[in-house]
């Protein structure tokens, strides 16, 4: 016989368990968009204790739209081995450019994170970062509807070896961190804000500068081309995966070493 009291109790234990683990987490990335559900996966594959949060209900970023809700993405020759890693299935549309099934992409990126251990905690918004020493140390959470409310609710704080910022064109995090009178690691040493859209040079700076942008405040995606101020580049998503492969190489090798 099922109670409904023992259905909430249940969902309660389990959640609060899964909240405990994230108070403290090696790496924990803010964002639920391809990018960062890319590193998610590679980061927990490796042993890494990694969260991410994403302020909406589901996680996905601006994927499972496709082409202006066309649910078909593009990615370029050198990302193929991305969505083999993650058994997404593609076609060639033309050389040098394949066809995936957005939908399918995002649920699989998802889906496959999770399966390797990353926790992912939808609803959840960060209203500050933690800095301590100069270096950003962690995240000051609330849920999303208290923050978009304006209600006058404490957050709370999460510690992470690693903070990254996946929040695409908004790059929440490094605004965050120059709103705080800080430098970042950009030529104007502050969020430049993106560039007219051109695909291939868009998607070939998001894979170059991604990387460490602020002492602990790691970029990913499209927060790599709204800080650094290039292009930005429409529903081609290879930069996306190649961009959360890299920065997962990086994070692995300094805080495994």
């Amino acid at each position: 016989m099922i109670q409904d009291i023992q259905v909430s109790q249940a969902i309660i234990r389990s959640f609060m368990e899964r909240l405990d683990k994230a108070t403290e987490s090696d790496v924990i990335l803010l964002g639920g968009g391809p990018a960062n559900m890319t590193c998610a996966r590679y980061l927990a594959q490796a042993g890494l204790n990694v969260t991410l949060f994403e302020r909406k209900l589901a996680p996905g970023g601006g994927m499972w739209g496709g082409g202006m809700m066309f649910s078909q993405i593009v990615v370029q020759q050198e990302a193929l081995h991305v969505l083999d890693d993650f058994d997404i299935p593609y076609e060639e549309a033309q050389e040098g450019l394949y066809v995936a099934d957005s939908v399918h992409a995002s649920a699989a990126l998802a889906h496959l994170a999770l399966k390797a251990g990353a926790t992912i905690l939808n609803c959840i918004t960060a209203e500050d970062v933690l800095i301590e020493a100069g270096v950003v140390k962690g995240l000051v959470v609330n849920w999303t509807p208290v923050s978009d409310s304006g209600w006058h609710v404490d957050p709370l704080t999460v510690r992470a070896r690693a903070v990254v910022d996946g929040t695409g064109h908004d790059a929440v995090l490094c605004h965050m961190v120059t709103k705080r009178g800080l430098t970042l690691r950009t030529a104007t040493g502050s969020v430049a804000g993106e560039g007219a859209m051109c695909a291939e040079t868009g998607e070939r700076m998001v894979v170059e500068n991604t990387g460490e942008i602020f002492p602990g405040l790691h970029v990913l995606g499209m927060a790599v081309a709204a800080a650094h101020g290039s292009p930005r580049m429409g529903p081609i998503f290879g930069g996306m995966l190649l961009s959360g492969e890299k920065l997962a190489t990086q994070l692995i090798k300094s805080l495994t070493a």
